[in-house]
C-alpha cells in the first residue's frame, strides 16, 4: 500500500504543534499563567463575566472561552459582527478584513455589548495590530477594566501596528500570552518561499483551556463549585446550563 503524500509532513506538523502545546504546558506548571487566572477568577467571584474577543480566525479563541460544554457559564463572547446584527452597519460590511482594521468600530462594538464594571477582558490577535484588537483593548483599559491579551510575540513585534495610537495589543494588556506562533503562523516550509501548517488557531484553544481549567481548579481549591456547561448533548446538560445561565442574565450572550 502506497503511503499517503501527507504522511511525512503530518509527522513534521505534528511535531511542530506537540513542542508548543508541551512549552505551554510547562508554562503553566510553572506558574507562568497564573497572573491571568487570578484576575478571572477574582472577577468572577466578584460576580462579574469574562468578555471574550477576537477577530478572523481569532474568533474561535473566543468560541472556547465562551458558551461551549467544559467552559465557564460566566463568559460573553463579543464579535465584529455584532454591529450589523444589532447596530448599524449594513451586511457588505462584513466582506474583506475592513472591520477587522477599522478602529472606529471599537465605540459602537462597545455600546451594544453587554460589559459591566468588573469585567476582564480577554482578547486573542495572533498579529496583535489590527485596529478593531488594539481598539477595544485601549477602550477597556480606558473604562477601567483589566486586560488579557494572547498574542505571538515573535509575529507582532515584525510588523506595523494598524491602530493609530502606534500600540500593538501586547503593549496595552496587563498581562500577555505569548502563543508561540512563528512570523506568518504557517510553520513548514514549502519550495517556492511559502509555507503551510498554521498554528496560531490550535495553541490558541489550548491556552483558552488552560485558562479555563485554572480558574475552576482555583475556585475549587476555595471551596467553590465552579459554573461550568455541561454538554447539551447529555441528559439534563440543557437544564443544568439554563438554570446556571439565567444567575448572568443580562450580563452573556449565546448566539452564534
Amino acid at each position: 500500500m502506497t503511503k499517503s503524500v501527507i504522511a511525512p509532513v503530518a509527522s513534521d506538523f505534528a511535531s511542530e504543534v506537540g513542542t508548543r502545546l508541551e512549552r505551554l504546558a510547562s508554562l503553566a506548571v510553572d506558574g507562568g499563567l497564573d497572573e491571568a487566572i487570578d484576575l478571572m477568577t477574582r472577577a468572577l467571584q466578584a460576580g462579574a463575566v469574562i468578555q471574550a474577543f477576537g477577530t478572523g480566525h481569532s474568533e474561535a479563541f473566543a468560541m472556547e472561552i465562551a458558551g461551549r460544554a467544559g467552559g465557564l457559564i460566566p463568559t460573553n463572547k463579543i464579535a465584529l459582527r455584532d454591529v450589523v446584527l444589532r447596530g448599524s452597519m449594513r451586511v457588505d460590511a462584513l466582506t474583506g478584513s475592513s472591520m477587522e482594521r477599522n478602529p472606529d468600530i471599537v465605540a459602537e462594538l462597545w455600546e451594544i455589548s453587554p460589559i459591566h464594571p468588573g469585567d476582564v477582558f480577554l482578547i486573542a490577535s495572533n498579529s496583535g495590530v489590527n485596529g478593531s484588537v488594539v481598539g477595544m483593548a485601549l477602550l477597556a483599559k480606558e473604562r477601567g477594566h483589566d486586560v488579557i491579551g494572547v498574542t505571538s510575540l515573535q509575529h507582532t513585534v515584525q510588523v506595523r501596528p494598524k491602530h493609530p495610537s502606534g500600540r500593538r495589543l501586547s503593549e496595552v494588556a496587563d498581562v500577555v500570552i505569548d502563543n508561540l506562533a512563528p512570523y506568518g503562523d504557517a510553520t513548514l516550509a514549502l519550495p517556492g518561499g511559502v509555507a503551510v501548517g498554521s498554528v496560531s488557531s490550535i495553541t490558541s484553544a489550548f491556552i483558552a483551556q488552560l485558562l479555563t481549567i485554572g480558574v475552576a481548579e482555583r475556585m475549587n481549591g476555595d471551596g467553590r463549585v465552579p459554573p461550568l456547561y455541561l454538554s447539551a448533548n447529555i441528559p439534563g446538560g440543557d437544564e443544568h446550563n439554563h438554570a446556571l445561565e439565567k444567575t448572568y442574565a443580562g450580563r452573556i450572550r449565546r448566539a452564534t
